[in-house]
């Protein structure tokens, strides 16, 4: 049996979703590659709705996005119910989306303004990191924790991510979150 590592991670936020900088009134994210988290204003803190990662800057991920975003490949949220816990869907993106092409253009205003509210609501928290095994294995943990969660915060997040969490051949590592605001969902000791 090996020695469990303890890594001390460190979040930065809220930022805002690029281009929507003028909306949010938050700061633009940094260009940097790491773990980040959609969330949305919850009470005194923040739900979170996905855990993603990247290794190239998270700005250009964000691009693509939001690209998917406008196209109608993601599920939009009705803003102010996420914000009150509730996960209410104003369009089901994914593969729904790819066999309901005319359904996205016939509601396709009220769709894409539902997507400029939530893009333009979401809080975004980072934290910079390279190691491509780490990032994977932080990203699988988040998205497992807040599904195992209580509602609201098993509620808000979509199901059904490929997830790469850590391998029977892997060491575990406790992850320790310092974080500047309350994430509900988000725990301060985290294996991973």
């Amino acid at each position: 049996m090996t020695d469990i590592s303890v890594i001390e991670i460190k979040w930065e936020g809220p930022f805002s979703w690029p281009k929507f900088e003028n909306k949010s009134n938050l700061s633009p994210v940094p260009k940097v590659p790491g773990v980040y988290l959609q969330t949305f204003e919850y009470k005194n803190g923040y739900l979170i709705y996905c855990a993603g990662l990247t290794r190239r800057p998270i700005i250009n991920r964000f691009k693509e996005h939001t690209k998917k975003y406008m196209n109608g490949e993601y599920n939009v949220l009705d803003i102010s119910a996420a914000r009150q816990g509730v996960r209410k869907e104003i369009w089901h993106g994914w593969d729904y989306a790819c066999n309901h092409r005319s359904e996205f253009e016939k509601g396709k205003s009220v769709i894409l303004n539902a997507v400029e509210e939530q893009l333009g609501g979401f809080r975004l928290f980072i934290t910079n990191m390279e190691a491509p095994r780490i990032l994977e294995r932080l990203e699988a943990s988040i998205m497992n924790n807040l599904y195992e969660q209580l509602p609201p915060i098993c509620d808000i997040p979509d199901r059904g991510m490929q997830l790469s969490p850590r391998w029977n051949s892997e060491d575990r590592i406790i992850l320790k979150n310092d974080c500047p605001a309350i994430i509900y969902g988000l725990p301060s000791l985290l294996e991973i």
